[in-house]
């Protein structure tokens, strides 16, 4: 399909006169057309469900999810690999995001890195892809070189493969094992697809992401007890965290946390199955890092937890 037969390349017809709208009206379409996003991303939550489904498949066995993209959709692949860490206890090489042009790209556009589909089979050979990993890519367009590229190499060492374009009919679609296509539209500033088709990207990482991390023992309730304290603000609530999980105040949080090594998830294990670190974390390792069935492994009912 050529680029101007794209849906996020037509013109907006609501926004025909954006130069010469007030501010007001120009920020109340802007927000108008924002608030379509979330309705075209619930249409295709199932295409979503079943890309963690590969995701989680793929972490059980030491699989990676590796976004993969250039410009505007490389960045938000990359973003959301990096907040994992610091959110879900990861190691950086759990998540990765790759972006055309080299991490530099991230601060600097790199003119003409999406157009090489070679460069992206080289990019994920160094770092060692297999047929364990997830690769995500990520285009707006769904036609990017670079992209569609490191999908076909990908497919041809085993990884599993998912396209995430805004779309319908996105050329890279075929060259994934699950399409997910959110038909965002026109942007009102045509062709700028950092707007909208931007959103429903960062929207599908978040959900991907998230979604996986929790089905893979990540989070208790709803709470984030995988987190890393690496700074005040994140001592802070995990001692909440830990206060909220087990019913205990903040000081006594903050303690077991300590005799925990600073590791969250193991502090709510020892107060609420009420032992020492040591058994917290052989409980958690036969639980396979999920603190309710850590718990229930521990004698503890499941009303209890």
């Amino acid at each position: 399909m050529q680029l101007e037969m794209l849906s996020t390349e037509r013109p907006n017809p609501l926004t025909r006169d954006l130069d010469v709208m007030s501010v007001s009206d120009l920020l109340t379409v802007m927000n108008q057309q924002d608030a379509i996003v979330a309705d075209a991303v619930a249409a295709v939550i199932p295409a979503i469900e079943a890309a963690v489904d590969l995701i989680v498949a793929a972490r059980a066995q030491g699989g990676r999810l590796i976004y993969l993209g250039a410009g505007t959709s490389g960045r938000l692949g990359v973003l959301d690999a990096v907040e994992c860490p610091p959110t879900f206890g990861t190691d950086p090489g759990e998540v990765i995001g790759i972006i055309a042009g080299g991490p530099g790209a991230f601060l600097n556009a790199v003119e003409g890195a999406e157009d090489d589909p070679r460069a992206a089979g080289g990019d994920l050979d160094a770092i060692s892809l297999n047929a364990t990993d997830v690769v995500v890519g990520l285009a707006a367009s769904g036609r990017t070189p670079y992209v569609i590229g490191g999908l076909d190499h990908a497919r041809e060492l085993g990884a599993a493969t998912v396209a995430v374009s805004c779309n319908l009919g996105a050329a890279m679609s075929s060259h994934a094992g699950v399409a997910i296509e959110v038909e965002t539209g026109p942007e009102i500033l045509t062709g700028s697809t950092r707007l909208k088709a931007g959103t429903a990207q960062k929207m599908v990482c978040n959900m991907l992401s998230t979604a996986s991390m929790v089905r893979s023992g990540k989070a208790f309730h709803n709470l984030m007890v995988d987190l890393r304290p690496t700074n005040a603000k994140l001592v802070d609530r995990a001692n909440r965290i830990v206060a909220a999980a087990t019913g205990v105040d903040t000081e006594i949080a903050s303690e077991t946390i300590e005799n925990a090594d600073g590791h969250v998830k193991a502090a709510v294990v020892m107060l609420l199955a009420e032992c020492d670190f040591a058994e917290a974390t052989e409980l958690l390792d036969r639980a396979s890092g999920s603190v309710r069935d850590a718990i229930v492994g521990a004698g503890k009912s499941s009303e209890e937890v």
